[in-house]
């Protein structure tokens, strides 16, 4: 009996190990089975895309590891990728540089992200969008494309963020059009860095002054500016303080330096040429029996010596016709539309001869010819 039982316990422990070979054989083949079928590891990707200034047109990736190489795609939620690296070999890159599509219109600016994709195409060149996902689909990693987001701003951006910044500004109320007028500012950099930056005075927006000013960091000033008027138009005006992003405004009542004046110096060969001081932009022109016979070209609020008149080839003017030098304001272009300058109540305007102007421009030489300030 003691044989037995020792047969049949041999025969138990036989089918036991033929049982544990076969679990053991199917291991083997389930665990060698992605090599026997021609199946390969499941591709890996990593990928650092960190917050960055740039240039718009390129983005730089931190660092990006990819198993079977690819491409590294940026988007801004759109449908269309924005830009698309070089091919990557498989490793780890660092400082890969992506550059904007040629074609593209939008900027590498803002919240972008960065998708590694893989290469299956047996095309050259990235193929995801042109096989409608066929090819080169992204890397994933539990069931999601690897990527990263970051934050890209422009130099320009960063640029108005650090502007100097114009505390207050003190501007004379009054002043006349030919006048040097003292204007103060207090302008405070508010960065860390000593920095450099222009600093303009503009009179109803345009520039009459402009200096670069250098500040160390958090550094306040008060800053003189010495601004002539002359070529500003009289009246109320608005006188400010401009940094890069930044300023601060005054008004200031601006009086015409002198009585509007006009003036014929000489004419000769269908041309006049006259003296003005002009309160606004316009132009002078010369009319006979009350039609327009010739007009200059405008001209700025201020005094102008040698004002040039040409008269028009259809015009029939003798020399001893009398014509009218007279102040517009508006544009030559248009001057049926401009408006006749007055002083106290009357047009400014002379009225000659081409004999007269003529003769006085030879007798003398000085220029005085005929005058009016609005008679």
């Amino acid at each position: 009996m003691s044989s037995r039982l020792t047969f049949g316990t041999l025969k138990r422990i036989v089918a036991i190990l033929i049982a544990i070979a076969i679990v053991l054989a199917a291991g083997i083949v389930v665990g060698q089975a992605p090599a026997i079928f021609g199946v390969e590891e499941d591709p890996e990707a990593s990928i650092t895309f960190e917050d960055q200034q740039g240039d718009g047109t390129t983005v730089t990736i931190r660092e990006v590891s990819l198993s079977d190489g690819g491409y590294v795609v940026l988007t801004d939620g759109g449908d269309e990728p924005l830009a698309v690296s070089e091919r990557l070999e498989a490793g780890t890159h660092e400082n890969v540089t992506v550059e904007r599509k040629d074609d593209s219109t939008r900027e590498l600016v803002g919240q972008l992200t960065a998708t590694v994709h893989r290469d299956t195409s047996d095309d050259e060149g990235y193929a995801y969008e042109a096989t409608d996902g066929e090819e080169d689909q992204p890397y994933l990693e539990n069931g999601v494309p690897v990527s990263d987001t970051a934050t890209v701003t422009t130099t320009e951006e960063d640029a108005l963020g650090d502007s100097f910044l114009v505390e207050s500004i003190d501007a004379p109320a009054t002043a006349t059009t030919n006048e040097t007028v003292q204007v103060n500012a207090t302008i405070r950099n508010p960065t860390e860095f000593q920095t450099q930056q222009s600093v303009t005075v503009r009179i109803d927006g345009a520039v009459f002054e402009r200096q670069v000013l250098e500040l160390e960091g958090g550094e306040s000033r008060t800053v003189t500016f010495e601004t002539d008027t002359s070529g500003a138009p009289p009246g109320n005006r608005t006188i400010g303080i401009y940094t890069d992003g930044d300023g601060a405004v005054s008004d200031i009542d601006l009086e015409f330096h002198t009585d509007p004046s006009v003036s014929v110096t000489d004419a000769s060969d269908g041309t006049v040429t006259a003296a003005a001081a002009i309160p606004e932009r316009g132009f002078v022109a010369v009319e006979q029996n009350g039609t327009t016979v010739g007009t200059s070209d405008q001209l700025a609020p201020g005094e102008h010596e040698n004002v040039t008149v040409a008269l028009s080839d259809d015009a029939s003017i003798a020399e001893d016709d009398e014509l009218t030098a007279a102040l517009y304001a508006g544009s030559p272009g248009e001057a049926d539309a401009a408006s006749p300058i007055e002083f106290e109540g009357e047009p400014v305007e002379t009225t000659f001869t081409i004999a007269d102007a003529s003769a006085d421009d030879s007798t003398d030489g000085s220029g005085d010819g005929n005058e009016s300030t609005g008679e």
